[in-house]
Formats: structure tokens, C-alpha cells, sequence
């Protein structure tokens, strides 16, 4: 049986793609439409369809929440908030797959970012 190999994009609509998409760029350090795409470090993949009335992506309105894997959230965290953007973590969220923390792009789209255990050093 054949297999997907990855995700090749993600696509969504957007009310302003061109500053959403420098957003993105200028913060999370992806450039989702420039000549070359934007190239993955290799890592785990999870692709977990959610019961339609969870309460794990915030809004009710949205339908996807992105995750992004980091190797230092700490200093990603540390990044966003210098740029004044609201990053949320609870200890909850932190167990033995590794640190969460979770953050709205400007349109209200959640992003959960990352970090897996053993990348760079334990936030905790």
C-alpha cells in the first residue's frame, strides 16, 4: 500500500493573505510564499482529527488549529511576547511528549507550538 510521506502544504482562507502571510514570516520565521516553500526539519507529524465539540483549539468557530514543532520554547515564548503577541501555557499541557504552548495568528486562527522531549534544553 502506498503512503503519504508528509505534509506537502497547508492551505486556508484568510481575510488579509499577504499580512498574514508577513505575520508568519516576521514571527514564527516561515515564509509560506516565497520562491523556494518553506522547508521542515524532519520530526513527528501528528494528524489527529478532533471530536467537533472540543474545547482544545479555543474558538468554536475554528475548524484547524496548526501545531508547530520548536526546538526551544522557552526562547520562542520570549520572542513572541518581546513582540507584544499573548502566549498561553499551563502545566497541563506538558507531559512525556514535551512543552506546549499555544497563541492566536492576527485573524484568531490557534497555533500551538512544540517543543518534543529531548530538544534543546527542558523548560520546565
Amino acid at each position: 500500500m502506498e503512503k503519504a510521506q508528509g505534509i506537502g502544504g497547508v492551505f486556508f482562507r484568510a481575510k488579509d493573505p499577504e499580512a498574514l502571510s508577513r505575520w508568519y514570516n516576521d514571527h514564527l520565521g516561515i515564509d509560506p510564499v516565497g520562491r523556494t516553500p518553506w522547508m521542515q526539519q524532519g520530526g513527528y507529524t501528528v494528524f489527529a482529527p478532533f471530536a467537533e465539540d472540543t474545547d482544545y483549539f479555543g474558538d468554536q468557530t475554528k475548524q484547524w488549529m496548526i501545531n508547530f514543532r520548536v526546538t526551544d520554547l522557552a526562547a520562542m515564548i520570549a520572542q513572541l511576547t518581546a513582540a507584544d503577541i499573548a502566549v498561553e501555557t499551563r502545566p497541563e499541557w506538558d507531559g512525556e511528549i514535551g512543552y506546549f504552548a499555544r497563541l492566536h495568528d492576527p485573524e484568531g486562527n490557534p497555533i500551538e507550538l512544540w517543543q518534543p522531549i529531548g530538544r534543546a534544553a527542558d523548560t520546565a
